[in-house]
């Protein structure tokens, strides 16, 4: 094929997203809210150093009382966060921020990361006959694995949003 491109799906065989084509690729990279709230949980607890009740921990985070268990589910079964019932209970944290990564949270609340989806059509990316991105977005999402495994939940706050030149 010309261009170097080896053997590739040529677009004609893309249903949605095409590579050379015309057509304009959209990407995103999607996480669920009680994502966002299990990290913002961790934080808060971490932040009064010590156990915070239910509604307490709700009401910081601007969610409901019966929606927190939901989200704090997760954190509990694999011992990250501590749930104490009764009077005087509520949620402590059972690891330091600067002990779990902000991949680790995404995983634990969201599955794995690696699903071999093809970019292009969301249908696995076979190795046989991988489509014209599949080098590229392995290596690029290879590099966000490796910063977001880097990243300790401790530091998730205090990062610059400015682009990157």
């Amino acid at each position: 094929m010309a261009g170097g491109l080896g053997d590739v799906r040529p677009c004609h065989k893309l249903p949605s997203a095409r590579v050379g084509c015309g057509t304009l690729i959209t990407m995103r990279l999607d996480l669920q809210k009680r994502t966002d709230l299990a990290l913002r949980a961790m934080q808060e607890i971490w932040a009064r150093a010590d156990r915070v009740s239910g509604p307490d921990l709700a009401d910081a985070l601007g969610t409901t009382r019966q929606y927190l268990p939901q989200v704090l589910n997760p954190l509990v079964k694999i011992r990250w966060v501590g749930s104490f019932p009764g009077p005087g209970g509520g949620y402590e944290l059972l690891v330091g921020l600067d002990d779990v990564s902000v991949l680790e949270l995404i995983e634990v609340m969201e599955g794995p990361t690696r699903d071999n989806r093809c970019v292009l059509d969301g249908e696995t990316c076979p190795h046989e006959e991988p489509c014209a991105l599949h080098c590229a977005w392995q290596h690029a999402s290879g590099a966000l694995m490796r910063e977001l495994g880097d990243l300790a939940l401790a530091d998730a706050g205090n990062l610059d949003c400015a682009p990157s030149e």
